[in-house]
């Protein structure tokens, strides 16, 4: 992928997606549930959850296009600009990962790198948003390399290490009186089944964060688990706070590293339901400022970018196929 005289490199971050508005949420949760509108309870509940939210106004898709917005900038100041052009792709929300594809084809991309804002590996989460985004490719003859995972780099630990710092903080006293509760996205327990490194990746950013910011009591928990029938990975935060209040631990600073937006499963999640059930228990609990924008983890994202770039042109130029 070099060459002055080649075309920019297509940049496709992806992310999950949200509606745009209240009116917007029915049509976001039929997506989400392959076409099968939800019953009215359920569209209750999950309006209600972006109602509870301070201002009414939910901000994932603002957040997101400042993430963009940024990524594009720090790409221009390592690269040159208008080497890397930057578009947006969500799984449940247009422009759909399709539609980013679809854009860089009608400017004229031939090469493209796609990177989801989740920095830990799954193939039920990174794994389907690359899939998507390479078939996307092809069908319109763009060689297409896929950012798996970036759980480690320096930069992404930095950046949440000074945030847990500054959490810390937060709750008065020593800060070795506080546990941090790691936390992350639960998925289906049938990944375990696959080898699936999601659970391990998220352990490993949790160590690399603890051993960054020195702290000795720490702990990972999940949260955000659907309500499908099946069985989910767990604990869940709720039960790990009522374990962790049996204990005797006081204060709590949670710490979501699958997560690198304000949205809903921080929002609502853990700043509404679970501080309450925290202050039912007699626990303080705070919560670490999300990345967004923060230009450390643009430059996470950045250099994960040319990375990929970097291996695409190899082995473009030894006649290979991109790896994704």
């Amino acid at each position: 992928m070099s060459g002055s005289n080649r075309a920019p490199v297509g940049v496709l971050v992806m992310s999950y997606g949200t509606p745009e508005s209240l009116e917007g949420v029915e049509a976001y949760y039929t997506h989400i549930r392959r076409g099968h509108p939800p019953t009215a309870e359920q569209l209750e509940d999950l309006t209600s959850r972006y109602q509870a939210i301070v201002g009414g106004v939910f901000p994932l898709r603002e957040n997101t296009n400042r993430q963009v917005a940024a990524l594009q900038q720090k790409l221009d100041e390592l690269a040159g600009p208008g080497r890397y052009v930057c578009y947006q792709g969500l799984k449940h929300a247009a422009p759909f990962i399709e539609d980013g594809i679809a854009a860089m084809a009608e400017d004229g991309i031939r090469e493209a790198v796609g990177i989801v804002l989740t920095p830990q590996y799954s193939s039920m989460s990174v794994g389907g948003y690359l899939k998507r985004a390479e078939e996307a490719a092809a069908a319109h003859g763009i060689a297409f390399a896929g950012v798996q995972r970036y759980h480690l780099h320096p930069a992404l630990i930095e950046a949440l290490a000074e945030r847990v710092t500054s959490g810390l903080a937060k709750l008065q006293g020593p800060a070795d009186e506080t546990l941090v509760l790691f936390s992350a996205h639960s998925l289906p327990a049938r990944i375990l089944e696959l080898n699936d490194p999601y659970q391990d990746e998220l352990l490993e950013t949790s160590r690399a964060v603890a051993q960054a910011t020195g702290i000795a009591r720490w702990q990972f928990t999940w949260q955000s688990a659907g309500q499908t029938g099946q069985p989910w990975l767990g604990p869940d935060i709720l039960d790990t706070l009522s374990g962790l209040a049996g204990e005797g631990v006081a204060k709590v600073l949670v710490t979501p590293v699958g997560f690198v937006s304000d949205h809903l499963e921080v929002l609502y999640d853990i700043d509404i339901e679970a501080k309450r059930h925290a202050a039912e228990l007699g626990i303080s609990l705070a919560r670490i400022d999300m990345l967004n924008d923060d230009p450390k983890y643009m430059e996470a994202l950045a250099d994960s970018v040319l990375e990929a770039a970097g291996r695409s042109e190899a082995q473009h130029l030894s006649g290979g196929a991109p790896e994704a």
